[in-house]
């Protein structure tokens, strides 16, 4: 066994918490279970990690193998990297049958014509999800390990979730590959980005659903005793904008714990309305922005606004539409009332 991969394998050990090593192990499924039986568990780590290394040289493991550890690790701690959205294109309407053979055969070929020191797995798994590992290298070296790029890609569907690699250069190649092994025609990435991968698929897949209430919803029980020779008009008045802006906030977000977004972004083109009299503007080019929101969890943090009475209620909808936008990305364009007259994605 090369040196590089029992050194690869070692260190993908010592990531793992002690008390999961043997289930990964197990689940990784390249050494028997005879051989898992001769490992002490209770030992420390870097012991337990040489341990594997000496049984993976009796097995003979390449750097495949190696990968496809790492790939479950990534899996099972997958929040420890930063998820990209990117959503595919196609020209018509029409349904393909997918055939996962035939997905890997044409990845693998239209990266290997750009760059030959790579090294690409795949792995499965039970929700339609296929997990892609690309090791990165150049003309004259081989793939840095260490450094790679995963891709999740949900058969049948045209959203891709990317976790690129330090190397920008290569994200080309790979959305490249992707839209030729999945016969599309068009990738964009979609400005959302999270370090939760499950939020994200809340929000494209449409698991995420913002609940729409009708009902009156119970006061708030609030914590604070209101003075004695208070005017009773004013209470009722703050309890009633209390309940106002309860209800409003529910009917915007739901009542249930938002999908962990960390960042989004769009473009905004604002068409400035004034009196023809006045004639402030000769030229009728709208005004371009970039708008860009970050927060460890984005959504929730814009659902506190308006309770924090940091905002009025109902929330602009320039807030409020991040959600939908990311489920109509190639779609979207919807009127403002307002300043803004048009709300194009980039």
């Amino acid at each position: 066994m090369d040196e590089t991969v029992a050194e690869y394998i070692r260190r993908t050990v010592l990531k793992i918490p002690r008390d999961e090593i043997k289930m990964m192990l197990q689940e990784w499924g390249f050494l028997s279970e005879a051989q898992l039986q001769t490992l002490n568990f209770h030992q420390i780590k870097d012991n337990i990690s040489q341990e594997v290394v000496q049984l993976c040289e009796e097995n003979s493991a390449d750097i495949k193998q190696a990968a496809a550890l790492d790939i479950i690790y990534n899996h099972i701690y997958q929040n420890k990297r930063m998820w990209s959205v990117y959503q595919m294109k196609k020209s018509g309407e029409e349904l393909e049958y997918f055939d996962i053979t035939d997905f890997k055969k044409k990845f693998k070929r239209r990266l290997r014509s750009a760059l030959k020191n790579v090294t690409i797995t795949f792995k499965e798994y039970e929700d339609n999800a296929i997990w892609i590992r690309v090791a990165w290298g150049t003309p004259h070296k081989k793939p840095n390990q260490y450094k790679p790029s995963y891709v999740v890609y949900h058969s049948q569907t045209p959203y891709v979730f990317i976790s690129s690699s330090v190397l920008k250069s290569t994200l080309p190649l790979l959305c490249q590959a992707l839209i030729v092994a999945s016969n599309y025609h068009d990738i964009r990435e979609m400005e959302l980005r999270s370090h939760s991968l499950n939020s994200l698929k809340d929000i494209v897949f449409k698991r995420y659903s913002q609940n729409f209430q009708t009902d009156t919803p119970k006061p708030l029980q609030g914590g604070n005793v209101e003075p004695e020779n208070a005017d009773i008009r004013i209470v009722e008045e703050n309890k009633s904008e209390k309940e106002r802006i309860h209800r409003l906030n529910q009917e915007v977000f739901g009542s249930g714990p938002q999908p962990k977004l960390e960042f989004a972004q769009y473009r905004l083109e604002t068409m400035f309305k004034s009196d023809p009299k006045m004639d402030v503007l000769d030229k009728k080019e709208p005004f371009r922005c970039l708008v860009k929101f970050s927060s460890p969890h984005l959504l929730e943090s814009l659902k506190s606004l308006a309770p924090a009475g940091m905002a009025d209620a109902p929330l602009s909808p320039l807030l409020t539409c991040i959600p939908h936008k990311a489920r109509n990305y190639f779609k979207i364009r919807e009127k403002k009332s307002l300043y803004p007259e048009s709300f194009v994605s980039p």
